[in-house]
């Protein structure tokens, strides 16, 4: 039994390892990303009641979000990047599939926003796994 939880955390170890071994090809890229994330994480923690301006907010966050992961993804076609980080898109589909299991777990009473996003969020999953699956 201790010899089955010593490999176990010795795997563990290594993929961390491995996982934060790689540094980030586009380090400002990737934080504002970041940034952009936590604004729209604490966008979405906010009360309804704000006249529509905090969904719009969201709204933006989420179109710079995506506008920042094309300029990744142009700059890794165009400028050459060393090799594909399979590492970030595992991590991304984790956060996706933690995402949806919150989804799923929050109240239904969402005037169908809920479901539209575990819809898209779905629609994400399935592109990121195609994606690993295109690099490799």
């Amino acid at each position: 039994m201790m010899k089955r939880i010593g490999g176990v955390l010795l795997v563990v170890f290594g993929l961390i390892t491995v996982a934060g071994a790689a540094p980030p090809d586009q380090p400002f890229m990737e934080a504002a990303r970041a940034d952009l994330q936590k604004a729209k994480a604490e966008l979405q923690l906010a009360t309804r009641d704000k006249a529509g301006h905090r969904a719009k907010a969201v709204d933006l966050v989420s179109r710079a979000i995506g506008q920042v992961n094309a300029g990744i993804q142009y700059a890794r076609r165009h400028n050459h990047a060393a090799a594909p980080d399979q590492p970030h898109m595992q991590a991304a589909l984790d956060a996706l599939q933690s995402a949806r299991n919150n989804l799923d777990k929050a109240n239904p009473d969402k005037g169908g926003h809920r479901a539209n996003a575990i819809q898209l969020v779905n629609d994400a999953i399935a592109e990121v796994r195609l994606g690993i699956q295109a690099a490799r």
